[in-house]
């Protein structure tokens, strides 16, 4: 990927999307030292996870040569290659990592919360943090309770 002119509009878009490779360097197939084409982009990472794939499915390939020409180990490819096969193109998107919500701060904590807060109006927050640890066996940080008793605060 040598001296490839760089747009920045390309590049924010593929950032917001979470599809930008975060490694274009470690790509060294042929497709992507073209100087003088835009269509292959080493900084895509769904192109180029496809073409890594298409390699191996297509001109057969082997793994570990798609996988190491492209930037990639082994497992990575036979995960992309899983993705592929289940949910087409859209598989390879990558997905956050982590949990997707405050999985800690369960109904039962929360409730516990809010009784607290309705009895001690001026309890603070990282008093709250050692309340829920003495009586759930549960560390919460703070900031999350501050998130969730916010949301909460806007639902209704």
């Amino acid at each position: 990927m040598a001296n490839k002119p760089r747009n920045s509009a390309k590049i924010d878009i593929l950032r917001q999307q979470g599809t930008c490779n975060r490694h274009p360097e470690a790509v060294r197939h042929e497709l992507f030292q073209c100087q003088d084409g835009e269509f292959f982009d080493a900084r895509d990472l769904i192109q180029v996870k496809y073409e890594m794939l298409r390699l191996v499915a297509v001109e057969k390939e082997s793994v570990t040569k798609a996988a190491t020409a492209f930037g990639f180990s082994r497992p990575s490819f036979y995960e992309a290659q899983s993705a592929l096969q289940r949910a087409g193109l859209a598989g390879l998107i990558p997905h956050k990592r982590g949990p997707r919500a405050a999985h800690k701060l369960t109904p039962r904590i929360m409730e516990f919360v809010q009784e607290r807060r309705a009895a001690q109006p001026a309890l603070r927050v990282t008093e709250l943090v050692q309340l829920i640890e003495e009586r759930f066996q549960v560390r919460v940080h703070p900031r999350s309770i501050e998130r969730r008793l916010l949301s909460q605060k806007k639902l209704c």
